[in-house]
């Protein structure tokens, strides 16, 4: 799989006094080291001294260096709410002593704070304080203000550090996209700006300072007479997705019946059924929400383990999004406030399967780009150690604009990933290699088994070993060259597809790689019609056969003339 991405946000931070005699907001960013954020991730925060007690200001900024200075201290086994909540409930609870202290009498503060971990945000969050999400132009409040739901008395707090002695934050998690903007703000801000102009303002897209001083200062010049702080995060780039996090995504997902043609799921209209298999059914889709095509897979609950349906999401997923090859089909991941059930979104190639286009005559030199590049596409997957296990013309994809896909990555073997129970590992029987019939999982060898029986019906037009029906194993003998059924085929391709579907893997070519440069090298010279073979490299025994017959016929003749 492609290089691991990073977390990497840019941050502006703006507080201005306003009329007030003293600023009590306090924000801060920490970034972290490499290290803090591939364990913890980075962490920023807001608190809003409450102005009715002494200390506000104390209580603002303790809160936020609380949170910087404790929090990557807390161990990476531990969950974001939980390490946020082990730092700042032993300071709730000396706020809460100081408030009833003569020097700091009802101190307290509001606090939100956002942690960014992997591919995600997570919020926590007391008083009225609030986190906003700006994404694709559209902004959303995230947070839920701690106050009185009267009108006139919505400047009350009902909770914040240091009004209880136990601390109740709330906590809510977002999964991240690049682009996203990030926002933090204090009542002096929200309480005199609309939802509409902060969008407004951040759609701007200026810096992150220069849009946090925006925010600001526009606070203020509309009026405001309270603090006015911002802080704003802009998500630069995300590492890969791990398949930890996706299978713990999904794992929440709800495994429902397949749906109908015409029915719609989660903004997603399903057109028509494109197959109907035993495990699965996909669907032809419109996203209502961008108009894009997309293929949408269904599991078969009654037929596919729970577990084996969640693994096989999971992987196509992961596969999907983080291969980069033009021959690898993608995946597109749905936002955990979106999906409600288990399937998985990929992109339409709006063409034709290999299988479908094997019911016409290929040309050679058609036929030679189609094998390369589906070689290329294997190669992709298993330099990073993914073993395909289904590779059939059914599962490569010929767009009607060119290339090659290769697809159904959901029964696919990961490094160090758990695989499928033994009655589930998948497969089809025509194009399994001897070994699995004899419990092999799956491994570079047996993916180049199949390669090459792919290989062969698309040169020859049938298996090398014949088709086995399901559940039933091949018969394994030395197969006859791929030219005896195809004459025109030349030598070099025959040897070629005979090493790929050795019965035994250590006569097979070492990699795809080997067996790439092969193709690539015999391609290159046949790029040219080629003449029919000799007879007697089409049929060599019955080329001596017959010298025999006429040299006994000249024999014969010889002595009747003498």
């Amino acid at each position: 799989m492609r290089d691991e991405g990073r977390l990497w946000v840019s941050a502006g931070v703006a507080s201005e006094c306003g009329p007030r005699a003293e600023n009590q907001d306090f924000a801060g960013v920490y970034l972290g080291t490499e290290i803090e954020r591939a364990g913890r991730g980075m962490v920023a925060a807001l608190a809003d001294g409450v102005s009715g007690g002494k200390g506000g200001r104390i209580a603002a900024e303790l809160a936020v260096a609380s949170l910087l200075d404790g929090y990557f201290t807390q161990s990476d086994t531990i969950g974001v709410a939980a390490a946020v909540n082990r730092v700042m409930a032993p300071y709730n609870r000396w706020l809460s002593a100081m408030g009833r202290s003569e020097a700091m009498a009802h101190c307290a503060t509001t606090f939100t704070t956002l942690v960014l971990r992997g591919r995600r945000a997570h919020v926590c969050h007391v008083g009225d304080s609030r986190a906003w999400l700006l994404r694709d132009g559209h902004l959303s409040q995230i947070t839920k203000d701690h106050t009185h739901s009267h009108p006139d008395r919505r400047h009350i707090l009902l909770r914040a550090l240091g009004l209880e002695e136990e601390l109740r934050l709330d906590h809510h998690e977002i999964a991240l996209a690049e682009h996203d903007r990030l926002l933090l703000t204090s009542d002096g801000v929200h309480g005199v700006l609309s939802a509409r102009k902060i969008e407004k303002i951040l759609s701007q897209r200026q810096s992150a300072e220069a849009d946090a001083q925006a925010l600001a200062t526009a606070a203020l010049d509309a009026g405001g007479q309270d603090n006015a702080s911002a802080l704003v995060l802009d998500v630069v780039s995300l590492p890969a997705m791990g398949h930890d996090a996706i299978a713990g995504d999904l794992a929440r997902l709800p495994i429902l019946p397949p749906p109908e043609a015409g029915e719609s799921v989660d903004g997603f209209r399903l057109e028509s059924i494109l197959s109907d298999g035993r495990y699965t059914r996909l669907f032809r889709a419109t996203d209502t929400a961008d108009g894009a095509e997309v293929v949408i897979k269904f599991p078969k609950p009654t037929l596919l383990s729970e577990s084996g349906a969640r693994s096989a999401f999971t992987r196509e997923l992961l596969i999907g999004s983080r291969v980069s090859s033009p021959f690898v089909g993608g995946a597109i991941p749905v936002s955990l406030e979106r999906q409600t059930r288990l399937y998985g979104v990929q992109p339409f190639y709006d063409g034709q399967t290999l299988e479908e286009r094997m019911k016409a005559p290929i040309a050679l030199d058609e036929a030679l780009g189609i094998a390369v590049g589906l070689t290329r596409a294997v190669a992709a997957l298993h330099r990073q150690g993914i073993i395909h296990r289904d590779i059939k013309p059914e599962n490569v994809i010929l767009p009607r604009e060119g290339g090659l896909k290769l697809v159904d990555l959901g029964v696919a073997r990961l490094p160090r990933i758990e695989d499928f129970t033994g009655d589930e590992i998948p497969g089809t029987p025509s194009y399994l290699a001897p070994e699995m019939f004899s419990g092999e999982a799956g491994s570079e060898e047996s993916d180049q088994f199949a390669l090459g029986v792919t290989l062969w019906r698309l040169f020859a037009r049938v298996w090398p070993y014949g088709e086995a029906e399901a559940f039933s194993r091949p018969r394994f003998r030395e197969a006859a060259p791929p030219s005896r059924t195809r004459p025109e085929l030349p030598g070099w391709l025959d040897a070629v597809l005979l090493r790929a579907v050795a019965i035994q893997p250590q006569d097979r070519f070492g990699d795809v790689v080997e067996l790439l440069r092969a193709l690539e090298g015999g391609a290159a010279v046949e790029r040219t019609p080629l003449r029919k073979p000799a007879l007697i490299e089409r049929h060599p025994v019955a080329f001596w056969k017959g010298v025999s017959a006429l040299l006994f016929a000249a024999l014969i003749a010889v002595l009747v003339w003498k």
